[in-house]
């Protein structure tokens, strides 16, 4: 009896301490946060430090690499994280009122949260991949023997033998851009070739996809078929087909990937950087994908309908520019760098190895470039590795 009367009142002091200490804070202007606020401003904080990480660290490799960017799994996990923020609240204003409450909501709402946390594991994890070399050069590879094996699906020599060569421009009628400045992300092709057909006419397209639309430039041209009819192709019909973006993609563009691998090959071979063990892991990937292009078709711009007509010539990268882009920018800042040189020259006599002949002139040039420039900077050390004949193919 004396220990209950005695700790009364001292319960109602506690309490009433604590009501005037939330009344003092509320009187000095401190906010009251709802916790149905939190889960939001979590969402909000993990994204706005995931894209300033990742971009930040994706620089040290190109400014043009959004991997993570572009990766469904974030905008997914970010939608489904606000789809649950969003159950929440309609749940819990639903309820507010009742006295009973089915157990399906909590249980619910808690399967959401698990699977929002699994969501959140697996972005952190794929932004944490993005920033580590290994895993970002394997994805440009990846990303870009996909699009050779799409774009590129017959083997070397496999050609049309009655394919019609390019019509000279001045016979075609010119279709200019209309828009501003932007990058070709795409062409329908399947439409073009369509059109083409319904107007009989040949439609020649002055860029490929990666390369720059310029306003008021000819972005195709139109020739006659064998009705004379090539004015009468809508320009607006045709330049639905064309898919404009602000930077080049890997949809249509098997050149970007390289680009990528070169880019990063070049910064790690800059004075600022000094990182040539980079370069040299980009090299790596360089010689997977100059293999895999050697012994594949490249003229596959010349599209047919389904008659054997010619209706639409797209350009499109040949070998020497796809070894041009891969390697001259690289040879040329490793003038200095025995490291570098050395990866160079095992990547040529590899490729010129695996090679077709009619493939081999560019490998040879730039093979005798880098063993000169390996034997200036490093005397000691630029004997040829064990011949390989690649003659005898």
């Amino acid at each position: 009896m004396y220990a209950s009367s005695g700790r009364a009142p001292l319960l109602r002091r506690s309490r009433l301490s604590l009501d005037r200490l939330g009344a003092e804070n509320a009187d000095c202007g401190q906010p009251q946060r709802s916790p149905r606020q939190s889960p939001a401003r979590l969402v909000s904080i993990i994204f706005s430090l995931l894209f300033l990480v990742v971009q930040w660290a994706a620089t040290t490799f190109t400014p043009r690499l959004g991997l993570f960017r572009d990766d469904p799994l974030v905008w997914r996990t970010f939608a489904f994280s606000l789809g649950v923020f969003v159950f929440c609240i309609a749940a819990a204003l639903t309820i507010v009122s009742r006295t009973e409450v089915s157990m399906a909501v909590p249980v619910i709402a808690m399967i959401l949260a698990l699977v929002t946390l699994a969501f959140m594991y697996t972005l952190q994890s794929r932004a944490f991949s993005s920033i580590q070399l290994g895993p970002c050069l394997h994805a440009i590879s990846s990303r870009t023997r996909h699009v050779v094996d799409t774009v590129y699906d017959r083997p070397l020599g496999d050609t049309d033998a009655a394919r019609s060569s390019r019509p000279a421009e001045a016979d075609g009628v010119p279709v200019p851009w209309p828009g501003h400045g932007a990058v070709l992300c795409g062409i329908d092709v399947p439409t073009l070739v369509e059109v083409a057909r319904a107007h009989d006419c040949l439609i020649v397209l002055c860029q490929a996809p990666g390369q720059l639309l310029v306003r008021n430039r000819p972005v195709a041209r139109v020739h006659a078929g064998n009705a004379g009819n090539a004015g009468t192709l809508p320009s607006d019909v045709l330049l639905a087909a064309l898919a404009p973006g602000v930077e080049r993609t890997f949809d249509q563009d098997p050149e970007i990937g390289i680009r990528l691998l070169a880019d990063i090959a070049l910064r790690g071979l800059s004075p600022a950087i000094n990182d040539p063990a980079t370069a040299v892991q980009a090299l790596d990937h360089i010689e997977d994908l100059l293999l895999l292009l050697a012994d594949r078709e490249l003229d596959v711009g010349h599209i047919r309908d389904a008659e054997g007509t010619l209706r639409l010539i797209v350009p499109v990268p040949d070998w020497d520019r796809y070894v041009r882009t891969a390697l001259d920018d690289v040879i040329n800042s490793a003038q200095t760098v025995p490291l570098a040189l050395h990866r160079i020259r095992l990547l040529l006599q590899h490729v010129l190895d695996a090679g077709p002949e009619t493939r081999r002139p560019q490998l040879r040039e730039r093979l005798t470039l880098a063993e000169q420039l390996l034997a200036r900077s490093s005397p000691a050390t630029s004997a040829p590795a064990p011949a390989v004949d690649t003659d005898k193919k």
